[in-house]
């Protein structure tokens, strides 16, 4: 028997609980396991979670988990970095393998506990905190583990992912879109962490680790979100054969690693962009295997709950083979010689829109400067005509080098033809699919 200790009866922790109770003579009979859900704990031991517990198993003391001996898995499901970063810490040092779901604090504070779970000889499972039902850390470090990975393009939020869907089919402004999501629960009253990138961003920064070996790099990614994104640029977009997700890119270009979040326009007709609402899609290139497509819900208590069980079966079953550590945490961070790309070294494609004066020669002014810093355009569209007025001025551009697209723009909108900020939206095309 495998006993699992839970800290947490949130949502995540409700979910998981409940498979490990109610499917638990399932599991027996898949995998051979016993596993026992021994302990929960949590601050509120009066709401109803609408599950019925085994008598005494939800407590208030913290202690109940992590100083009893005879719990071989800790679950954390607390979020944030703290107290749950010194609860794992607690556990690890134990001897204790350790669950969680916690893609900010492994993003941000986890050098220091995959190092204690390697010194231990310890399992740290983190499933979950990817992608939520959708087994990609597996598909990483079993399944695409002979391939040299050469990109990663996730749509991992579930928030954002409804938002644009909405800009999209239903023509809604983001604000709109927004409040609708918060109305049915799919972002938060603060949507900041999932509208701004920075959730999408922590989960990428486990992909890219697993994926390359590099070290945890989240000071090293850039993010932009999609608050910016105005249904005038989701007509644009659909008018070039085009649809905007917001993306978490990783890739090998010229022996560097990029790390990159943002909206991306992406081709209406590539798989990838047909994946909507709150459901989550990640794409892998690999050398070997080609191209693979994984997608499913990204959050929830039973797909979420779903891959945190299935981490403590892998450790469950490695504690009764006798194999005491998961080695991809010995490849995290085995690739200190790979750089990260710096934003200004990425080369894309690129939307602009501009605000122009419609006059005579405006065009030729805009084409001008960009032509001087080694861009050329493929797409131009202009709708209206409004002489003398500001009308919106669309351009497509060939692949250019970001640190040109930057200091072109930056000219431009000092252009007394220019009336506003250029809005510039960078476009992906081969290589994901």
């Amino acid at each position: 028997m495998v006993n699992v200790g839970i800290i947490g009866f949130g949502t995540v922790g409700t979910g998981t609980a409940r498979i490990l109770l109610q499917n638990r003579e399932i599991i027996r009979r898949k995998s051979g396991l016993d596993i026992n859900l021994k302990r929960i704990v949590d601050r509120d031991t009066e709401r109803d979670r609408g599950l019925d517990l085994p008598e005494g198993i939800l407590s208030a003391r913290i202690e109940d988990i992590l100083e009893d001996s005879d719990i071989d898995i800790v679950v954390e499901l607390i979020g944030g970095i703290h107290p749950a970063r010194e609860f794992i810490l607690q556990a690890l040092e134990s001897d204790k393998h350790v669950v969680t779901a916690n893609k900010a604090l492994l993003a941000t504070e986890g050098g220091e506990i995959f190092e204690t779970a390697r010194r231990k000889n310890l399992s740290l499972g983190f499933e979950a905190a990817v992608a939520g039902g959708i087994p990609i850390i597996k598909a990483l470090r079993e399944g695409l583990a002979p391939n040299n990975i050469l990109s990663i393009y996730g749509i991992i939020n579930g928030t954002s992912n409804y938002i644009l869907t909405r800009m999209t089919g239903e023509g809604m402004g983001f604000s709109e879109a927004l409040s609708e999501a918060q109305r049915l629960g799919y972002a938060e009253a603060d949507p900041t962490f999932d509208i701004e990138g920075i959730d999408t961003a922590h989960k990428l920064t486990l992909l890219a680790s697993l994926a390359f070996g590099i070290p945890l790099s989240y000071d090293k990614i850039y993010i932009e979100g999609i608050s910016r994104i105005t249904a005038q640029d989701i007509d644009f977009a659909r008018e070039l054969g085009y649809k905007i997700k917001l993306l978490a890119i990783t890739k090998i270009s010229n022996g560097k690693v990029e790390m990159r979040v943002h909206p991306t326009m992406i081709r209406e007709d590539y798989l990838i962009s047909k994946i909507d609402g709150v459901l989550n899609a990640v794409y892998i290139l690999g050398d070997a295997v080609g191209e693979t497509l994984y997608y499913g819900r990204g959050a929830g208590d039973m797909p979420t709950g779903s891959a945190v069980v299935s981490d403590i079966l892998d450790i469950a079953r490695g504690l009764r083979g006798g194999l005491e550590t998961r080695r991809e945490l010995d490849f995290i961070g085995s690739q200190n010689d790979i750089e990260v790309m710096e934003i200004g070294d990425v080369e894309s494609m690129y939307y602009f829109r501009f605000s122009a004066i419609d006059r005579p020669g405006v065009l030729s002014r805009i084409s001008g400067i960009l032509g001087a810093n080694n861009i050329s355009i493929s797409s131009v569209i202009q709708k209206g005509r409004r002489v003398g007025e500001a009308v919106p001025l669309v351009l497509l551009t060939h692949t250019a080098r970001e640190r040109d697209v930057r200091k072109a723009i930056e000219e431009i909108d000092r252009l007394d033809v220019v009336s506003e900020e250029t809005m510039m939206i960078r476009v992906e095309g081969e290589g994901v699919q």
